[in-house]
């Protein structure tokens, strides 16, 4: 087996679509930029391809660093590259960034062609099948026919599971991590409550804040400590932070006490410092939306029937906002028809971030499910 070590520097490619790409909802995006990452080489017969597909925040940056940017890490280094679970060495891997995007793919931050102007708010609401159908397009930029796999965590695995039932005949495998076959009723109330915080901010401006050149932070910063409160497990909130003081004593204000809410401050100023807030909104509604049963009367495993894709789902124990119980109904509809499913419940103290993270067993996981794919 190949050394264990970071894919090394790599750069994003662009590609233009002049083909226009009617959307779920019937709105008509006239051509499209996306912007990717592959690492690894695609083989003779074009069999080797894997698409990692990124949840809300991520991006087409999956592995590796950027030329300048030591610390600019791919979000899932640790799972990809030479020697780690998803192998370099075997598979030619592509991260794209999604339609509607802020790093660089057609979104809100890009002119519209029919008025010169950024879109904003005009960038019509794409969804997690929009997403698919435009990674299809890539994939036959790409010269790929059909994945050996699609896999991603939480949205993402939500796009791999999209993949099966969009292109059944073009996904030999689709691994769904922490993820879910469409989102409670109180995962959609979190996203409301961060969809208020931004557009209740002031310097929104109906989503057209780019025109006037600010930005709606404050409501970005919001949004972000309310997700990453949803991230994270109760047990390991308590164990980073507990009720640990800032500053050791209580200081009887509205400033920052505890260590807890100096996390949340510093991630939310982070966030709004890079992401763009139209786009969290967009996102949020992608996720809401989904629901492959919709169609079939809330019949999960009517609406699986089409995939013939074999499949890993896997959950961890402490993720509350997309718990094991959301995996297992993926698999008992998969079951239902007699589809090829292994699942894997990871005993985990993360939350709902497990599927980022370095651990040995989930990685022992995957990389046993990924070995196995034949190419």
């Amino acid at each position: 087996m190949s050394n264990i070590h970071s894919i090394g520097i790599v750069a994003p490619q662009r590609v233009r679509f002049n083909e226009a790409l009617t959307l779920k909802s019937g709105a008509r995006l006239p051509g499209f930029d996306l912007v990717f990452e592959t690492y690894g080489t695609l083989n003779a017969s074009c069999s080797n391809a894997v698409l990692v597909c990124h949840a809300l925040s991520g991006s087409h940056h999956v592995a590796g660093v950027h030329a300048g940017q030591p610390n600019h890490v791919g979000w899932w280094d640790n799972l990809v590259g030479p020697g780690k679970p998803l192998d370099t060495d075997k598979f030619f891997v592509v991260g794209v960034n999604n339609l509607g995007g802020c790093y660089g793919s057609t979104g809100p931050l890009s002119f519209n062609p029919e008025t010169g102007k950024r879109y904003g708010a005009d960038f019509p609401l794409v969804t997690v099948e929009d997403w698919v159908a435009a990674q299809a397009r890539l994939a036959d930029h790409l010269g790929v026919d059909t994945w050996a796999a699609v896999l991603g965590g939480s949205l993402g695995g939500m796009q791999a599971l999209a993949w099966s039932l969009l292109f059944p005949d073009r996904i030999r495998h689709a691994l769904v991590i922490a993820s879910a076959p469409k989102l409670s009723a109180q995962n959609i109330a979190f996203n409301e409550v961060a969809r208020q915080a931004i557009i209740s901010d002031p310097d929104f401006h109906g989503g057209h804040y780019a025109e006037r050149g600010v930005v709606p932070a404050n409501g970005l910063r919001l949004a972000r400590m309310v997700g990453h409160i949803t991230y994270l497990s109760d047990g390991q909130m308590d164990e980073k932070f507990g009720r640990r003081l800032r500053h050791g004593e209580h200081k009887f204000s509205y400033e920052v006490d505890f260590e807890v809410e100096s996390y949340l401050r510093y991630q939310g100023n982070k966030f709004a410092g890079f992401f763009d807030a139209n786009t969290y909104l967009m996102m949020t509604k992608a996720l809401d939306y989904f629901d492959p049963a919709y169609d079939y009367g809330g019949n999960l495993a009517s609406a699986l029937a089409r995939a013939q894709a074999k499949f890993l789902v896997a959950s961890f124990s402490t993720d509350w906002r997309f718990s094991p119980a959301r995996s297992r109904e993926i698999v008992f509809a998969l079951l239902h028809n007699r589809r090829h499913v292994a699942y894997a419940e990871i005993d985990c103290d993360a939350g709902h971030d497990s599927f980022l993270l370095d651990d040995a067993h989930y990685h022992s996981v995957m990389r046993a499910y990924l070995e196995n794919i034949s190419v």
